[in-house]
């Protein structure tokens, strides 16, 4: 992450200093101690570009969401400025994208290439979605798949692919990434209408009009006049408090957390359904530890 600019190396060392739980470096070493029972240099390099590439999405993310906060600690954008944070997140993309140059390791490159595209995509859909709040659970799906899954879904594969190229394995583990993706995002949606303390206050989402599965499938069981009453709170009174609060009120009566919570299970049990084909180990032990975290996470 080094630099010849030292304005760079400050921000940095400022971001290094506060990295997070580093889960999407463990699902690439884990994946390819389960299939190998080793990590190579492969793995490491696949590790790396993960890291680096989630940074640099988070370092837009805040931008894009004009966040002040990050992991409890001011973003790079509220310290720097939104100008000098692209550029910062847009050198931890170009290093992550190096890392797999230089080490001619293409089929990593291949992949979390792709991921970046979907990444991208699915913000965008969220951001068209947002204006006509006219998402389905379909969509929603989609969306998510794209904005969080893939990510993860790379970490996956990239970590199958270092160890065994040109297997099957590199699409099994790619599906099992996904499935944990889409229950780490409900499960990030459903912090939104609780009282933890996790970094975000509660109803952003809503705030920013964004459609999560709790409120979709309020959305769904509602009638005529309730369902005007929740697109019109949404739409026109989303910074307003008492409204915010009155819409959690509502979904929360009318099972919209139950439901995600049910959605989300599935989609954990999907993935361990998957684990099951693989003789048990430490590896395998703590890949389900993984997935049962990511849906029973605090914050």
């Amino acid at each position: 992450m080094s630099s010849k600019v030292a304005l760079f190396n400050r921000i940095t060392y400022y971001i290094v200093n506060r990295k997070g739980k580093q889960m999407r470096p463990m699902f690439v070493f884990l994946t390819a101690k389960l299939l190998n029972g080793e990590v190579n240099e492969r793995t490491y390099c696949g590790a790396s570009i993960i890291e680096l590439i989630h940074t640099a999405s988070l370092v837009h993310d805040d931008v894009v969401d004009d966040s002040n906060k990050r992991r409890g600690f001011f973003s790079i954008n509220a310290l720097w400025k939104n100008k000098i944070a692209v550029l910062v997140g847009d050198f931890l993309f170009s290093k992550g994208l190096l890392v797999a140059l230089e080490n001619k390791d293409y089929d990593l490159l291949h992949i979390i290439s792709n991921a970046v595209r979907d990444m991208s995509e699915g913000e965008l859909l969220q951001i068209e979605k947002a204006r006509l709040l006219d998402i389905t659970e379909e969509v929603y799906y989609d969306i998510i798949r794209q904005k969080t899954a893939t990510l993860i879904a790379a970490c996956c594969s990239m970590g199958a692919c270092s160890v065994r190229p040109d297997s099957e394995e590199v699409e099994t583990f790619r599906k099992f990434g996904e499935l944990c993706g889409m229950a780490f995002q409900i499960k990030d949606d459903l912090f939104d209408y609780g009282a933890e303390k996790i970094g975000k206050p509660t109803g952003i989402d809503i705030k920013e009009q964004k459609m999560t599965l709790p409120l979709i499938y309020a959305l769904n069981q509602s009638d005529k006049e309730k369902k005007s009453w929740l697109i019109n709170s949404i739409k026109k009174h989303n910074k307003d408090k008492k409204r915010v609060k009155e819409v959690i009120a509502y979904v929360k009566e009318m099972g919209g957390l139950e439901y995600a919570v049910e959605k989300m299970l599935e989609f954990k049990d999907q993935a361990l359904a998957l684990l099951d084909n693989y003789p048990d180990s430490d590896y395998k032990a703590s890949l389900t530890l993984m997935v049962n975290y990511v849906v029973d996470r605090k914050k």
